[in-house]
């Protein structure tokens, strides 16, 4: 594990690299607005896909590394991941784009411009709790590479059975809220909900070629 802090127009954000040994991808993942690279998913991610070929690159936007409690608009977390992209395609491998929450939202926004060999998108806030009619779907559909959407059965940001269909792959966490984080009354553990993350992404990425 090494980390690299890199300029952007937006300010230094930070990137943590889990290296694969004889890596055929890179796995690039941003935080949400409400905590780091050190959520359970990212860090479950982090762990497991450097086994199967995938350099994870976990990125801390510049509002993170500088310290500060409250993100910025929408424009400049994308400023911030459009910074960092030449130092994850540095390895010269494919980049998939990915992150969780809102930064699965900058992954979807700014695929295309850079040239994503896919998306990933955690926990994608499909909509503010409790206002279905303020849909994001068109983000996520609009991201241009093939995409695969990991929810909470739980997740009040937007529940599996409300995303529209086609267009993307979608893994369901039974019980998960939007932290992935399940009930101890639940059927299954909170081992057993990130091993349905961390197989079913290594399962799509091994799908990707």
């Amino acid at each position: 594990m090494t980390a690299q802090t890199v300029g952007t127009g937006a300010g230094d954000a930070r990137i943590t690299w889990h290296r694969a040994r004889k890596a055929r991808l890179v796995l690039a993942l941003s935080h949400g607005a409400g905590g780091g690279v050190e959520a359970r998913d990212l860090q479950a991610l982090a762990g497991a896909l450097p086994a199967h070929g995938v350099t994870v690159a976990l990125v801390e936007q510049p509002w993170r590394v500088a310290g500060k409690k409250v993100a910025p608009a929408p424009r400049t977390l994308d400023t911030g991941w459009r910074g960092v992209w030449p130092a994850l395609a540095a390895p010269g491998l494919p980049v998939i784009a990915g992150g969780r929450s809102a930064g699965a939202r900058v992954a979807c926004r700014t695929a295309a411009e850079l040239g994503a060999h896919a998306v990933l998108a955690l926990s994608f806030p499909l909509h503010p709790p409790g206002r279905p009619e303020k849909s994001r779907a068109g983000e996520l559909l609009g991201a241009g590479a093939p995409t695969l959407v990991v929810q909470g059965g739980k997740d009040p940001f937007g529940r599996p059975e409300e995303f529209p269909r086609g267009g993307f792959r979608l893994i369901e966490v039974p019980h998960g809220d939007h932290g992935f984080a399940v009930p101890r009354r639940a059927d299954l553990t909170q081992e057993q909900a990130l091993e349905i993350i961390t197989g079913g992404v290594a399962e799509w990425v091994a799908s990707l070629g």
